[in-house]
């Protein structure tokens, strides 16, 4: 382990503890919100880099499943400590913008800085993932356009919305998990590289960054909503655009900094990866863990937060689709999340 990446994990324990210690000092809200998510965010990185040297063991196909399950650890407990509390639209709108942040404006950033990295001012990159990705999407999706239709129009489904919910909640896992089956068994034994690293060490400090989110998040969501409520903000906005973001920090600026070293297959694997992991895997699991809970997450969104979802999923499939993207597209990519935040902010 290198010097840089020991003080690095020092300042992430650094910050874990300030923030332990602001939220049992009883600080001012804000102060304990704003360190939490910083430390939210280191936490991720610790997951982040952790995963990916235990996944060095085994092969790339099993690092990028292992990198982007257990990268969104942060952001299951968020959403785990906000049911806890009753913060149902913080955690069902944490999750969807997710999907927006990674689908709209990170991918945005990552091709526009990858279009501008490339020679002729289009970046290139392999179309098996986004395709895989968006179908993914569409499934996610076409669950969603039903469940907030029949919820809507109040048909005869709609009293039973939380069955229907879980049940395809299920579905969903399945199908994920033979795409990840598919995936996995595509890698042949030259792709591995050589492994950095003791693979005991790796485990112990992914535990230990995992066992620091649990506490983390817990802290970030006591102080979520005092912080709001001050600032004047939606719960719509701190779920879909604050605690989204800060879930999932790590990712955003791995694939950015991928694209700039002209990485872009890998680049638009982090990315579309953390897509995927938030729409058919993370949604869907934390639908059935809800159960135990009070407040259940479902399905069931508004229409307008639908017809986003529908056209983000359209944007990805038109922009990625071919594997090739230009800087434009990128932007526009980024401009569409802008306006889909500016829109929350009024909710």
């Amino acid at each position: 382990m290198s010097t840089r990446t020991r003080a690095l994990l020092g300042a992430v324990l650094v910050v874990s503890l300030v923030a332990g210690g602001l939220h049992y000092a009883g600080a001012p809200d804000i102060v304990a919100f704003v360190v939490a998510g910083i430390a939210l965010g280191g936490l991720a990185w610790v997951i982040s880099f952790t995963t990916e040297r235990v996944g060095e063991h085994f092969g790339p196909a099993v690092t990028g499943i292992l990198q982007s399950t257990l990268g969104n650890l942060p952001e299951f407990f968020v959403v785990i400590f906000a049911l806890s509390k009753g913060e149902v639209v913080v955690a069902q709108f944490s999750i969807i913008g997710s999907i927006f942040a990674n689908a709209l404006l990170v991918l945005g950033f990552v091709i526009v800085v990858g279009a501008r990295q490339s020679g002729d001012g289009v970046m290139r990159f392999s179309a098996r993932l986004p395709n895989d990705t968006t179908t993914l999407l569409l499934l996610s999706g076409f669950i969603i356009v039903l469940v907030g239709i029949s919820a809507e129009t109040h048909d005869k489904a709609s009293d039973n919305i939380d069955t229907i919910s879980a049940i395809t909640a299920v579905a969903v896992l399945i199908v994920y998990s033979l795409w990840a089956y598919d995936y996995l068994r595509s890698e042949t034994p030259s792709d591995r590289p050589p492994a950095q690293g003791s693979l005991k060490v790796s485990v112990a400090l992914l535990a230990l960054g995992g066992l620091g989110a649990a506490f983390v998040s817990e802290w970030f969501v006591d102080a979520l909503r005092p912080t709001i409520d001050q600032l004047g903000l939606s719960a719509e906005f701190a779920g879909l655009v604050i605690v989204a973001i800060a879930g999932n920090a790590v990712e955003h600026a791995v694939g950015i900094v991928l694209a700039a070293k002209g990485q872009a297959d890998l680049a638009i694997s982090v990315v579309k990866n953390s897509i995927s992991q938030v729409a058919a895997f993370l949604a869907p699991a934390l639908v059935l863990v809800s159960l135990l809970f009070d407040d259940h997450l479902t399905f069931d969104l508004a229409p307008v937060y639908i017809a986003a979802l529908a056209l983000t999923i359209i944007s990805v499939w038109q922009v990625t689709g071919d594997g090739e993207a230009r800087y434009f597209e990128g932007a526009a990519l980024v401009a569409t999340y802008m306006i889909l935040a500016v829109f929350t902010l009024y909710e």
